[in-house]
């Protein structure tokens, strides 16, 4: 049991009014984390199961055909949760000590009863939010907000038609902005939503990174960034014509400058850690995540097809449509799920990289400095 993501959920409301103490109380749990973490290269067993946040494709469909994404193509096609598995494990993971449930996808608004899973989640006292699109933001959000969604993050590809070039679907850019547009129309500032730039090739670019910034200012938006990642098993580029090289160095130095400037500038608005920003060149020129230990063992993830890993990457542990969550957690398996994570066996990637950089002494210390 997660006794942390059992508090998290009587306080976050008042950590939401205020950020000192927020900020407060996650650096002190990350220096713990710095502590379990040295102590655990020399004791593996000490890191276990500590599941605070559970991320549940409840679709493969999808609206879009970003590149490199196989969601709506050729992964898990076709799949989808219904709602009373949905239900069950939304109880479950209640009752592991849950905190936080994402609603992902494929695109999760497109399935006609995300609502009441929505519902389900506040009543059980845990916190939801839906990692989107947005394009269907206004068709949708009215319901959504009246179930008790107020969180959500946007993957972001560019402004006008940088961003119908990357996802493939022409005039979605300005679907995406109307229901921006609509959101803070009907609710204002009460409805959070976080931009993720996705770092790639394609937007590596001051002019790209300029632009998203004016938008997310525009919109009182929150900005992320999501480095690109060779590995999930969902996205693929054969044609790397993502990956950024030794040639896109100069750039990418300028594009992380940046960064981190308005991150110095705008520390509120922009989440992402000083460290995990300054690392972003050699997180996509040199592979650094692959030597940072892992703490997916604070995950669990669900797909559109019922399977249960530790993460969206790796670590299989059963399936929830034949077996309940509850049966599936703290098992012997989960528990060497939880270690073979935190000692990277599994392919390098992405995965939570921003808490693995700030829960690292010697990595934090790297890139703490200029």
């Amino acid at each position: 049991m997660n006794a942390l993501s059992r508090v998290l959920r009587f306080v976050r409301p008042i950590l939401g009014r205020h950020q000192n103490i927020r900020r407060s109380l996650v650096a002190l749990d990350d220096r713990a984390a710095i502590a379990r973490h040295a102590l655990a290269q020399r004791l593996p067993w000490v890191i276990r199961p500590s599941p605070r946040q559970i991320t549940i494709a409840i679709t493969a469909a999808c609206n879009l055909r970003c590149q490199g994404c196989r969601y709506g193509r050729d992964f898990m096609v076709g799949e989808h949760l219904e709602l009373s598995t949905v239900l069950q494990v939304l109880e479950d993971a209640r009752d592991a000590g849950v905190a936080t449930a994402r609603f992902y996808g494929g695109e999760p608004m497109l399935h006609k009863e995300l609502p009441q899973m929505i519902e389900r989640t506040v009543a059980l006292g845990m916190r939801p939010y839906i990692t989107s699109n947005g394009t269907l933001l206004e068709q949708r959000i009215q319901e959504l907000y009246a179930a008790g969604l107020r969180t959500m993050t946007i993957g972001f590809y560019g402004v006008g038609d940088a961003y119908d070039g990357y996802t493939q679907r022409a005039g979605h850019f300005d679907k995406l902005r109307r229901g921006i547009e609509a959101v803070r129309r009907h609710y204002g500032s009460s409805f959070e939503i976080q931009i993720n730039f996705m770092l790639s090739r394609h937007s590596c670019s001051m002019d790209s990174l300029q632009a998203a910034w004016a938008f997310a200012r525009e919109y009182d938006l929150f900005m992320g960034v999501d480095p690109v990642s060779k590995t999930i098993p969902f996205f693929q580029d054969p044609s790397g014509t993502l990956d950024l090289t030794e040639v896109h160095r100069e750039e990418l130095e300028r594009v992380t400058h940046e960064l981190v400037r308005l991150k110095r500038e705008f520390p509120h608005r922009i989440p992402p850690s000083l460290p995990f920003l300054r690392a972003l060149p050699d997180l996509l020129l040199k592979d650094a995540a692959k030597d940072i230990p892992c703490d997916a063992y604070e995950l669990l993830w669900v797909g559109a097809n019922g399977s249960l890993q530790l993460c969206d990457v790796a670590f299989p542990l059963g399936n929830v449509k034949t077996t309940r969550l509850r049966d599936l957690l703290f098992t012997e398996s989960h528990c060497a799920a939880a270690r073979d994570g935190f000692a990277l066996k599994c392919p390098s990637c992405m995965c939570k990289i921003d808490s693995r950089i700030r829960r690292n002494g010697a990595v934090r210390a790297k890139y703490s400095g200029p």
